[in-house]
């Protein structure tokens, strides 16, 4: 803000307020109005936009007590005297010159003022006790709008099939307000999701915060995450491995699906079923890896131990631990 807009611009009037305004008073007046005429309330409408500007740039000052202490003392000495040049040859009745002379017992110099590094700014700064109205940042101390609200950080711990193909939730917010939450397909344990708008209110009619809410997924006992695969391990008899066979295999939420084991299939085999794993929102998608696991029986009848042993005599002597053996000693 120049300095001279504290004397040009009644800040009051402005917002439409007495001198004598409370500060819960002014802070009522300035979010009805921030709400009247902020720009997405107002697109494209240049007018509402200039508005907005100028209600904010009075809100900032009169809102900080020191600003709005400073601002009145001006008003009050300047009398509403606008800064204006002298002309050539004498200075200008009522102008910048009048002010500063009356203050310290004067007319005013003859042909104008001259000043350096912070001018105007800089000698109130220095009347009033203070370095001028600049912040640090550039700018003037509050101008700018309406303060976004704060962001909360929230956790929310949900079911494998919820992560896997995605829900609505419904979440209790730290004051007691619920809110639905989108949970996107393909989440995974630990993600991170920003709720936009949904933290804390702005305090004086910006822009809400966000929630930042940590997913944590419950373990599931059947199925795993492998990326965006799923994993599922699929006991088969010993007679099933060998000889081969068709056995049916879980998906998450829906039917078994039928899977072909191969004659002679080893415990460890990895059988796939496309598109089964997990689908993403951006659309990415992964398959179902079904783990073959041969399953020893621990209870043989008597008949059943006597008709192994003799499978077993039939069979041909090797050792399919040799290469493990011969690997380990070189």
């Amino acid at each position: 803000m120049a300095s001279q807009d504290w004397f040009d611009k009644d800040f009051y009037k402005v917002l439409g307020v007495s001198k004598d305004v409370t500060p819960a008073e002014l802070k009522k007046v300035y979010r009805k109005l921030a709400r009247k005429y902020h720009p997405d309330s107002n697109p494209g409408d240049a007018a509402a936009e200039a508005k907005f500007k100028e209600i904010s740039e009075a809100h900032s000052v009169l809102s900080d007590p020191e600003q709005r202490k400073e601002y009145d003392a001006i008003r009050a000495m300047g009398g509403g005297a606008r800064f204006t040049a002298p002309r050539a040859g004498g200075g200008q009745q009522g102008g910048f010159e009048d002010v500063f002379g009356n203050m310290f017992g004067g007319g005013g110099r003859q042909g104008g003022y001259t000043f350096q590094q912070g001018g105007f700014d800089d000698i109130l700064g220095g009347m009033f006790g203070g370095g001028g109205f600049g912040n640090p940042s550039g700018g003037y101390r509050g101008y700018g709008g309406p303060t976004r609200g704060r962001d909360v950080t929230a956790s929310a711990t949900i079911d494998f099939a919820t992560a896997v193909h995605g829900d609505q939730i419904t979440l209790q917010t730290q004051d007691g307000r619920p809110i639905k939450v989108r949970i996107p397909a393909g989440v995974s344990d630990g993600q991170k999701i920003k709720l936009r708008g949904k933290g804390q209110p702005s305090p004086d009619g910006g822009e809400a915060g966000d929630i930042v809410l940590t997913v944590t997924v419950r373990k599931h006992p059947v199925f795993e995450r492998d990326g965006l695969n799923l994993r599922v391990r699929v006991p088969v008899t010993f007679a099933e491995a060998t000889l081969g066979a068709t056995i049916e295999v879980p998906t998450l939420g829906g039917d078994p699906v039928k899977l072909k084991v191969a004659p002679g299939t080893p415990s460890g085999r990895i059988l796939r079923v496309k598109g089964r794993g997990v689908t993403t929102a951006k659309g990415g998608s992964g398959d179902l890896l079904a783990e073959v696991l041969v399953a020893v029986p621990s209870h043989l009848s008597k008949d059943a131990e006597e008709k192994l042993r003799a499978f077993a005599e039939a069979l041909p002597k090797e050792n399919p631990r040799s290469d493990l053996l011969a690997k380990a000693r070189d």
